[in-house]
């Protein structure tokens, strides 16, 4: 099993895939890169896109049934990318249930930081919905400008017990130089918990897990790659994962604490 927290394959539902064609286009890629199960991870109170629960299941399963009668073996599996916003606490505690936690386990909560800051709430809220038994992942740190700027804020996120999540791409080199450089720094300080491909197309934001995996394999050792890859099997039964005590920012590389743990 290879799985894929992060992705935009749903069609017609925010900016990711547009058709039927599209998610098809993109569930081939992804069995290309050696992925079984996506989770679908459309965006959610990003002052664009609004997706309840409702919306995303009922377009699940008809993605699914698409990908079966096209004989694509993917499984997708429901989600989404919540932006972070103040009532998100409050919205998880209402009986509508518009909110989605990753696969619907209940568990963890995949969260989209705004690209240049981070908000004065943002610890408070993490704290939160910790308190009601949610595990906060957030998505692609390495594309916020202050985590960029300053890695220990992402420390303290780590420290607290929130998880992390970079994307394929930025660590296959495929964005920019920035991206790949913060992102691998994050992946060394032990900062990072899931690589995912948050793929949106299959021009310029495809899945590139695979690459991102041979670059990991070959700079960092095949144990980094079991480790990402058995997190996210967990993450999909709801399961605890491992994580590694993160590495303050100290401008030395520490690798052998992290690698005792295998």
């Amino acid at each position: 099993m290879n799985v894929d927290i992060h992705s935009h394959i749903l069609w017609g539902l925010d900016d990711g895939a547009q058709s039927p064609e599209e998610t098809l286009a993109l569930a081939r890629d992804a069995v290309q890169n050696g992925i079984t199960h996506v989770i679908a991870t459309p965006h959610h109170m990003d002052g664009k896109y609004e997706n309840p629960a409702s919306s995303i299941m009922q377009r699940v399963d008809e993605a699914n049934c698409l990908l079966a009668e096209h004989e694509v073996p993917l499984a997708i599996l429901p989600g989404m990318e919540l932006h972070l916003y103040g009532e998100a606490v409050r919205d998880f505690q209402t009986a509508e249930q518009t909110l989605l936690t990753l696969n619907h386990t209940g568990l963890y909560v995949l969260l989209e930081l705004p690209y240049d800051h981070v908000p004065v709430y943002t610890e408070r809220l993490l704290f939160d919905l910790q308190m009601e038994g949610y595990i906060p992942v957030i998505a692609h740190p390495e594309r916020n400008h202050a985590i960029r700027e300053r890695p220990s804020t992402l420390y303290r996120m780590v420290e607290r017990g929130v998880l992390a999540q970079v994307t394929a791409a930025s660590v296959a080199g495929e964005f920019s130089d920035r991206y790949r450089e913060i992102s691998r720094k994050l992946i060394e300080h032990n900062l990072i918990h899931f690589i995912a491909s948050d793929a949106h197309n299959i021009t310029r934001r495809r899945f590139a897990l695979k690459a991102a995996y041979e670059w990991i394999d070959h700079k960092l050792g095949q144990q980094y790659t079991r480790f990402f890859q058995e997190n996210a099997c967990r993450l999909i039964f709801g399961q605890d994962i491992a994580a590694p005590s993160p590495l303050p920012f100290t401008g030395k590389k520490k690798r052998k604490k992290f690698l005792g743990l295998f």
